[in-house]
Formats: structure tokens, sequence, C-alpha cells
């Protein structure tokens, strides 16, 4: 649904995003973080078609955002940070004016069903100015939801949010996300690591991290570990999980056992079938490692300053060509 390649975009002798390379596929829920200034924002407007790249290429749902960039943003839902609403509007006449801008067909029937999905038809009536910043995040969803797209890019859909209504908005994500393909931009670590698929980290205008957060986490600790606890004193569960493939070492802990293997698959399933099989009863089975917190901090100090256009020449690759 999404593939970027080579993308890059200066502005003036400053490089704010530089090379970046990476795709999103039909269902998943790819996450795209980074300190302050990373190049998140320009990433999505490039995306979305606000704004073209200097170099390289970037296809959403098969469509160019330079060279088709009006097909590109059919597709396309887009939830800025600042969500742009009409206080003096009512919640269906914004929606039904947003989806007229859009030439929707049976415009009143699209907005009563995307109200339905954002739980807000008691609310259809009621004005945007007399709502709560998390009702206001709802209606920016169902606006970005009115022309059916394949595509949802959400910049901190999380926001200044209450946690009822943080946990409500994650809730719509994950629903959301099952039929499109879905951006997120977020600052929320614990967020990425609830809602992602996989995880991007971007420092500075470059890609410095792309994998799930499971991987990524095992990846910098080096091994995968989990903790296995199972019911009674577990006499034999070391024998047991030493049958395993691939595991490096078993330990004593404080909740059971701790597993080591070495970065990769998921060793959780094998590790259950096991214990199941030698007659235990499993109560537990959990990763543990480097959160997500500690990844970030981990990949987004001590790099380099990106050097400007005019310290360097850099091959580009030419507008709306592979």
């Amino acid at each position: 649904m999404i593939e970027v390649e080579g993308l890059t975009k200066d502005y003036g002798s400053r490089r704010a995003i530089e090379n970046l390379t990476f795709n999103a596929r039909k269902g998943e829920v790819l996450g795209f973080l980074g300190p302050n200034g990373a190049g998140k924002t320009t990433t999505m407007r490039i995306l979305t078609g606000y704004m073209p790249p200097t170099f390289g290429v970037a296809r959403v749902a098969g469509y160019d955002v330079v060279d088709q960039s009006l097909e590109v943003r059919k597709r396309v839902g887009y939830l800025p940070e600042t969500v742009p609403l009409y206080p003096d509007m009512t919640v269906f006449d914004y929606l039904k004016y947003m989806a007229d801008l859009r030439k929707i067909s049976d415009a009143e029937d699209r907005v009563d069903e995307v109200l339905e999905i954002v739980h807000m038809v008691e609310r259809a009536d009621g004005y945007i100015s007399n709502l709560s910043k998390g009702m206001r995040q709802r209606v920016g969803v169902a606006q970005a939801l009115l022309h059916k797209p394949e595509v949802l890019i959400l910049d901190e859909p999380t926001i200044g949010l209450d946690p009822a209504q943080i946990i409500y908005v994650r809730d719509l994500i994950r629903q959301i996300g099952k039929e499109r393909t879905v951006l997120l931009s977020t600052h929320i670590l614990s967020e990425a690591q609830q809602l992602c698929d996989r995880v991007l980290i971007i420092n500075k205008g470059r890609i410095v991290a792309e994998d799930t957060p499971e991987r990524l986490q095992a990846g910098l600790a080096g091994v995968q570990r989990v903790i296995v606890q199972v019911r009674g004193d577990g006499d034999g569960l070391e024998g047991a999980l030493k049958k395993v493939p691939g595991i490096i070492r078993v330990t004593s802990h404080p909740e059971g056992m701790e597993v080591e293997s070495p970065p990769g698959d998921d060793i959780r399933p094998m590790v259950a079938r096991e214990v199941i099989k030698a007659g235990f009863d499993l109560l537990e089975l959990r990763a543990v490692g480097l959160s997500l917190e500690d990844i970030f901090m981990q990949l987004t100090r001590e790099e380099p300053e990106l050097p400007t256009t005019d310290d360097t020449q850099r091959e580009a690759y030419p507008l709306g060509t592979d």
C-alpha cells in the first residue's frame, strides 16, 4: 500500500529527511517514531501529496505521490496533529461539508456510517465548539474515513487526551487497522508497542531501525529472553525447556524459569508446546528484554548530524521513476 524508495527532502541547505526506504502492507499498522524534528511530519506530508520530495519515489496504493497526487489523495485519509475543525458547525454538518468537498455520492448516508464507526451518532447535532478534545479527535478520524481510504495516516492521534479517551482512540485504530494500511506517528512509545505490527525509528532524517517491537528488543539485547511460570514447584521443568530447539540457556528466575535463545523467530509457541507436553500447567509465558523506550534512547542518541546540501552532493532518484 505504501512504497517509499530513496525519499529525500531539502529545505534550502537543510536536509530534513535523507534516503528513506520502507513499505507498509494492507492490514498493517506501521509505527513511525522519532524525536521532534526527526522528519516524521515532512514524510507524512509527502505521502499525503501536500509537498513533493526533493529526490526519491513514494507510491501509495500504486500511485506516485508527485505524478498522480490526485489519485493518491483519493486513497489517503489524513489526521493531522491539530484537526482542522469548524467550531460553529454541528458534527453532522461539518462531515457533510467535507463529504461534499470530496464529491462523495450519497454523502448523508456515508456521514451516518462514519458516525457509527466512531460512536458519535448521539453527538451528530451538537456543535463542535461544545465537544471535548477526545470527541473532536473522533470527528477528525471520521472525516479521514469519509471517502473509504485504503491508507490512513495519523499524526499523534492521542496527544492531549485523557486516559479514557486514549483507550478509546487506540481501540478505534486497532479496528481500522484490520482493513486498511495505517501509518501511525507517535512519541508515546508504549502506544507503538501496543498498536503497531512494525515500527520505524527515524532520527535526524534517517531511518535507524525497522522491525517488530519484539525483534528490535531481542536484536539490541543480543538474545531473546522468556519467563516461564507453571503451577507447582516445577520439578523437571528445566529439563523440558532444554529440549526446545535453539535454547541457549535455562536459568532460575523469581517468577519461574528464564530461557534464552538467539534473536530471530519468536520461540514462545515451541516453549509452550514442550511445557504442556511435559505435563505442566502453564500459567505464564512472557517475553522480557529492553523496553521500546530503551531502544529508542539507544538509537536516537549520539547520531551524527546530517550534512547540508552545500557540504556534499548525493545521487538522486529521478521523480516518478523506479
